[in-house]
């Protein structure tokens, strides 16, 4: 039998169908979710959880002219299903196929890309503003997970639309999670939110009034009474005040499964003017039994087993923010002032470990990486050892705390930037390409990278013991699996490591890319060349004495590193060795291009970018003759 699913080509299509029929197609798009994301893997749990609230938005608005922007974008391939992308839905994720999150130049459906949470509202804002600017009738919709909400981003929107007072309509998607459960005095509001059933009862309430007395003399005035005495009833028995006192008019708890009352809403909350706020409870994971039961585990999976739920595989070793997790509880245990902080990211980064064990010590502040940095520079200020573990991604959204709150006043602070480097299927959202760039211009910042698991315990050990900020950066999934000390000792803070000495090319590789460069040079031995290979540990400080002496003797350089070039590790070596003099040394720097790396395999994205070993050993090979074909003190760029 024909599925509707394969007959609906756009949103326009659902416009025609019967309750019955949306019904059966919101059981096949869940079918479809279910079956392509244990392929690819993705955002399952989230996408479940929305089939009918994206129906019904699509049924109430003309997309691409009405707008919808979508929060974070994990909940988007709802909508990219019923937007013409169908047939390319097997691509999800997939080196050259459909992104995982919104992006404008997949689809003119995709109003606004996203990747990031809290953004919507001030995206969705923007637009509705430009739509009265230019006398526009376009709707706008904004649709926002109650785990974004805690974002500071989301309520400086909340408190301008409230004061323009321009029409947008915001969905407010309550689970109850982002990824784990959220935390925090709003969710707890929330909560009691979902609990009440007395604003669909006022609306109806102050709508049969409103046609009795439209026939009573005097009716009119009797009625303005009351609107002018219902903001103070409603502090008393309506939910949703805390939006209502912003300036939105708020609607809502309503069940996120009924198509039916979805439908119903959304057109009312459309047809008022000013913003407006619907409030939908929804469940994540909905429809897939093992995404209900743990909708934590599928929030963000990798592919598995349709039947069962299982993953198809599974690694023999811990990942890097496992390996971090646990070295931290080791260090904790010693050391009553280690604290853990995260930002709605207990799993992800590995701090599940600490809150495991330590609960009063391991303090997730919700969706919100800039409260994450100046709340642990207060536990630092008041003797705390503050670790925060955040994306490095993510990161880029504290910035400014970190340069102001943290490293200004030299305080110490431990960053831990899980998935630094390419993160593969989740793209260039979710890529930590600017970690090193962005810090390393950071007064009284160390940064730090491990080439393995036990390098990386050491790293934390040293961190924890420096009297000012660092950072520690390290990729997503497996290292090469050494394992990590017993009692890991600190490092020399700004000492590099030789792992190979030769004369014909100096090869100095940060991270994750001294594996792949000290392979390259192992096959470039049996060919005859020799290089010295350095594992510079810290891109701040660098080792000047040991960088210097070596470039100096050898004469030609590549840098190696999984962050942009520009401004980065080999940047870093390259203003080390001018500055010291070194204008004859040939330096060739390999890292990320300048473009956004695109999603797909990390192993594909890494061959692109000249990152594997098969690419780094032609660029040594090249640069081990290059000062016969350049002119003193070129520096050249591998892109």
């Amino acid at each position: 039998m024909t599925r509707l699913l394969d007959q609906t080509n756009s949103p326009a299509d659902l416009k025609r169908l019967s309750s019955a029929q949306l019904t059966q197609l919101a059981e096949e798009i869940r079918e479809e979710l279910i079956r392509t994301v244990s392929e690819t893997g993705g955002h399952l749990a989230p996408n479940l959880g929305v089939v009918e609230l994206t129906i019904a938005l699509h049924r109430v608005l003309d997309s691409p002219k009405d707008k919808i922007v979508w929060d974070v974008g994990h909940q988007s391939y709802v909508h990219k299903l019923l937007t013409g992308r169908r047939d390319r839905f097997a691509t999800l994720r997939q080196h050259g196929g459909l992104s995982g999150f919104p992006s404008r130049k997949e689809s003119p459906h995709d109003a606004f890309g996203a990747g990031h949470g809290s953004t919507s509202i001030s995206a969705a804002l923007g637009m509705a503003k430009a739509r009265d600017l230019r006398h526009g009738s376009e709707k706008i919709v904004a649709v926002i997970g109650d785990g974004a909400l805690t974002g500071g981003l989301a309520f400086e929107a909340l408190n301008q639309a409230g004061a323009l007072q321009t029409s947008i309509l915001v969905v407010l998607n309550d689970n109850e999670m982002s990824i784990a459960r959220n935390v925090g005095a709003l969710s707890a509001y929330l909560s009691g939110l979902r609990a009440s059933v007395v604003e669909p009862l006022v609306r109806r309430a102050r709508q049969d009034a409103a046609a009795l007395l439209s026939h009573v003399p005097g009716g009119a005035h009797m009625l303005e009474f009351m609107d002018r005495t219902r903001g103070a009833m409603k502090h008393l028995v309506v939910p949703g005040m805390l939006f209502e006192e912003l300036g939105f008019t708020y609607l809502g708890p309503i069940d996120g499964h009924n198509l039916r009352d979805l439908e119903e809403m959304f057109r009312d909350g459309l047809a008022l003017s000013g913003p407006v706020l619907v409030h939908a409870i929804t469940r994540k994971g909905a429809g897939y039994p093992p995404a209900e039961e743990s909708p934590r585990d599928y929030h963000g999976t990798p592919p598995f087993e349709e039947e069962t739920g299982m993953p198809r595989s599974r690694s023999g070793s811990d990942p890097y923010s496992a390996v971090f997790g646990k070295q931290l509880v080791r260090l904790a245990r010693e050391d009553s002032r280690i604290v853990g902080v995260t930002a709605a990211m207990l799993d992800g980064t590995g701090m599940e470990y600490l809150n495991e064990v330590m609960p009063d010590r391991c303090l997730d502040v919700g969706m919100a990486e800039q409260h994450a940095a100046t709340f642990a520079a207060g536990l630092a200020a008041a003797g705390m050892r503050p670790v925060v573990a955040i994306y490095s991604t993510f990161a880029q959204r504290a910035y400014d705390q970190i340069v102001h709150d943290v490293c200004l006043q030299n305080l110490p602070v431990v960053l831990v930037l899980d998935r630094a480097g390419l993160v593969g299927d989740d793209g260039p959202t979710h890529h930590g390409a600017f970690d090193i760039s962005y810090l390393r211009h950071v007064p009284n910042l160390t940064i730090m990278a491990p080439k393995d698991e036990a390098e990386l315990c050491r790293m934390l050990v040293t961190a924890l013991e420096l009297p000012g900020p660092s950072a520690i950066r390290f990729p997503r999934g497996t290292g090469p699996g050494v394992p990590p000390p017993e009692v890991p000792e600190p490092l020399e803070v700004g000492k590099a490591e030789v792992l190979g000495e030769g004369d014909d090319v100096l090869v100095i590789a940060l991270g994750a890319a001294v594996a792949r460069a000290v392979e390259a040079c192992d096959t470039l031995r049996e060919e005859g060349l020799r290089a010295t290979v350095v594992n510079a540990r810290f891109a701040k400080p660098l080792d000047a004495e040991l960088i210097g002496n070596l470039a100096a003797r050898i004469g030609r350089v590549v840098t190696v590193e999984e962050n942009a070039l520009a401004g980065g590790f080999g940047s870093g070596v390259v203003e080390l060795l001018s500055d010291a003099g070194l204008d004859r040394v040939h330096v060739r720097r390999v890292g990320l291009p300048d473009r956004f790396v695109s999603h797909g395999d990390t192993a594909l994205l890494l061959e692109e970018c000249g990152l594997d070993a098969a690419s780094l050993r032609e660029t040594i090979r090249a640069t081990a003759g290059l000062s016969e074909m350049a002119a003193p003190g070129a520096v050249s760029r591998s892109e």
